[in-house]
C-alpha cells in the first residue's frame, strides 16, 4: 500500500475518532443539563474522589477570558487549524500512530467546548475533585484535551528523536524530500502495474 493511501486511512481514522468523542461529549453534557435541571443539588459520582455539579462556564480554563465568546471561538478555530495542519504533516510510520490518536483527542475536546460557546455562549462543566475543591470544574472535553496534551508532551519530549521531527520544519529540503518520497511511491505503483500487465500478456 502506498504512503498516500496509508495517510488517507490514518486521517480518516482521526476524523472518525474525533467525531465519536465530540458526539459523546455533547451527549454527556445534554444529560447533565437534564439531570440538574430537575435537581440542581450536588451529586456524588465517586465518593471522596469525583462529584457532579452543573456550572455554566462563560470563560476559558481557570475562569480566564470571562464573557469573551467570539474571542474564545476565534482562538479555538486558529488552534484547531494549527493542530489539523500538524496532523496532516505527520509522517506515515507506526511510531506516529499514537500521535495521530492524541491529536484527535485534543482537537475533539477543543471542538466540543467550541460547540457549546457557539450554541449557548458558555461551556457546560460538571466534574469536580472531591478531595481538591479549589480545582476548577471541568468536563469530558477537557479530559480529552488534557490527556492528549500530556501524551503528546511525553512523545515529543521523550520518545521521538530530533530526526523524527523534521516534518515540522519549514525548510525547502524537507519539502523536496517529501516530494521525492511521493514520486518514489508513484513510480513503484507504476512498476507493479507494468509487471502485472506483462505477466498477464505472457500467460496469454
Amino acid at each position: 500500500m502506498s504512503k498516500k493511501k496509508t495517510k488517507a486511512i490514518l486521517l480518516t481514522i482521526d476524523v472518525i475518532l474525533a467525531a465519536i468523542l465530540i458526539v459523546l461529549d455533547q451527549i454527556i453534557k445534554s444529560k447533565v443539563v437534564e439531570v440538574f435541571t430537575a435537581d440542581p443539588s450536588e451529586k456524588k459520582f465517586i465518593p471522596g474522589v469525583i462529584y457532579l455539579i452543573y456550572l455554566k462556564n462563560t470563560g476559558a480554563a481557570f475562569s480566564s477570558f470571562q464573557n469573551q465568546k467570539w474571542l474564545l471561538v476565534l482562538i479555538s478555530v486558529v488552534f484547531m487549524a494549527i493542530l489539523a495542519f500538524v496532523v496532516f504533516k505527520l509522517p506515515v510510520a507506526k511510531k506516529f500512530v499514537p500521535a495521530n490518536v492524541l491529536f484527535a483527542m485534543v482537537i475533539a475536546g477543543g471542538i466540543g467546548n467550541m460547540i457549546d460557546r457557539i450554541k449557548q455562549s458558555y461551556v457546560v462543566d460538571y466534574l469536580g475533585f472531591d478531595f481538591w475543591r479549589s480545582y476548577p470544574i471541568f468536563n469530558f472535553a477537557d479530559i480529552c484535551v488534557v490527556l492528549g496534551v500530556v501524551g503528546l508532551f511525553i512523545l515529543f519530549l521523550f520518545v521521538y528523536k530530533e530526526k523524527d521531527l523534521e516534518f515540522i520544519r519549514f525548510k525547502k529540503s524537507s519539502k523536496t524530500s517529501s516530494e521525492k518520497d511521493e514520486k518514489a511511491d508513484d513510480e513503484a505503483e507504476k512498476k507493479d502495474a507494468e509487471t502485472t500487465e506483462s505477466e498477464d500478456t505472457e500467460e496469454e
